[in-house]
């Protein structure tokens, strides 16, 4: 008896999807909810499991194909040998051990890791997880192989270097005898394309500057570290103070928060700011919703969760949705200043940069103060200079004196 293997259905305003990677072949055994194959959309990458036990049978749709909600994936053979084969044995051991003893001998791994180990051929076993209960992060499996590079013997001088994937094989160009790659675009990185190339061509996009002395904030950061981590499960960062101060202004000036929808403006009564961070894939921005209703542990903890699931590609599409306005922080890599680009279809995005000693002139006296350039792009279609300007200016008031969130001044 076959049963099919479908794509599952997509999220809404997902057209359609790409086949990334096969992680069983044909006659190979699965488990029930193993996970069979990885789909890519334009924001995620969706995890499609076996629906029972069995034999994987034919492939209906390779790698690098293009497929819809319900197109047929693959068969599973519930073959009564292979099933038997893939079933896990009765035990007489409790239930806690037997559970153990899976994760010791089959661990969780993460999508990302379980495409670096299978690009790698690396027994997943061999590698300790150090996220929720052992499961293996992208991050372990580097940090194994580094370790693992510091224990073996280096390698013969004439010893052949390792074949290159096909997919990323380089090609000789010309007569010089010089190496070019090709690579096709992720759909994230293409839409991400098409997205950037939008706002340029729809909204009329300016950009306005400030600096604030984050002198205050990190005296707090500093006196209150451990006691507010000890209470709260959870470090206590600078984006907190950003998103705090980033609502207060919002709340002032409500045009920052609205959208413009053909000939009319949407101003939106609740705020829900994208953080831009990191992935394996490229940038991406998930939604932290209702952030005037957070705490400060709230938002480092939104933060941390998803910084964890963008390193572990495990952001859901409803996760990425939405949004009323944006923070990007380029100063995690070291940018000092630059001049962000909107999310369509939110109207201004704040950019925060590394926080730098630098001499400032305060009441006559040249001192060394924690500075940061503030950049804030809007859409002038919307947005008068006038409110980002003053916008701005809220945003650093309310970060060299924390205290106007107190006292709602």
């Amino acid at each position: 008896m076959s049963t099919q293997v479908r794509v599952p259905t997509l999220p809404e305003s997902v057209a359609d999807a790409t086949v990334v990677v096969w992680y069983k072949q044909p006659g190979e055994p699965v488990r029930r909810e193993e996970n069979l194959v990885d789909l890519e959309t334009d924001k995620v990458v969706l995890e499609v499991p076996a629906p029972v036990a069995g034999i994987l049978g034919e492939i209906k749709v390779a790698a690098g194909e293009p497929v819809q909600a319900d197109t047929l994936l693959a068969l599973i053979e519930e073959d009564v040998v292979g099933a038997d084969a893939v079933t896990e044995p009765v035990s007489p051991l409790t239930a806690a051990e037997s559970a153990a003893a899976a994760t010791a001998t089959e661990p969780v791994l993460a999508p990302a890791a379980r495409r670096l180990v299978k690009a790698l051929n690396l027994d997943p076993a061999e590698i300790p997880g150090s996220g929720k209960d052992g499961r293996v992060q992208k991050a372990d499996v580097i940090a194994f192989l580094d370790a693992r590079e510091q224990t073996q013997p280096p390698a013969e001088p004439d010893a052949p270097a390792p074949p290159i994937p096909p997919r990323e094989q380089p090609r000789l160009t010309g007569d010089t005898g010089r190496l070019e790659q090709r690579v096709s675009m992720t759909r994230l990185r293409a839409r991400v394309a098409e997205r950037l190339v939008q706002v340029q061509q729809t909204a009329a996009i300016l950009t306005t500057f400030n600096e604030v002395d984050l002198s205050t904030v990190v005296e707090l950061r500093n006196r209150y570290q451990d006691r507010f981590e000890k209470t709260h499960g959870v470090r206590l960062g600078f984006m907190s103070f950003f998103v705090k101060a980033a609502v207060e202004a919002l709340q002032r000036f409500p045009v920052m928060n609205a959208s413009v929808d053909g000939n009319d403006i949407i101003y939106h009564g609740y705020y829900d700011i994208g953080m831009a961070v990191s992935s394996p894939r490229g940038l991406v921005v998930p939604i932290l919703r209702n952030c005037d209703r957070l705490t400060m542990a709230d938002i480092e903890q939104g933060i941390l969760e998803f910084s964890r699931k963008a390193r572990d590609g495990a952001l859901s599409y409803e996760e990425l949705t939405g949004g009323t306005f944006s923070i990007t922080n380029g100063g995690i890599f070291g940018s000092l200043l630059s001049t962000p680009i909107l999310n369509l279809p939110q109207s201004a995005i704040l950019g925060l940069h590394k926080i730098q000693d630098r001499p400032m002139a305060v009441q006559g006296e040249i001192v060394i103060r924690p500075m940061m350039y503030l950049a804030l792009s809007y859409d002038h279609r919307l947005i008068d200079g006038r409110d980002a300007v003053q916008f701005l200016v809220t945003v650093k008031d309310v970060l060299e004196d924390p205290a106007r969130l107190l006292m709602q001044i």
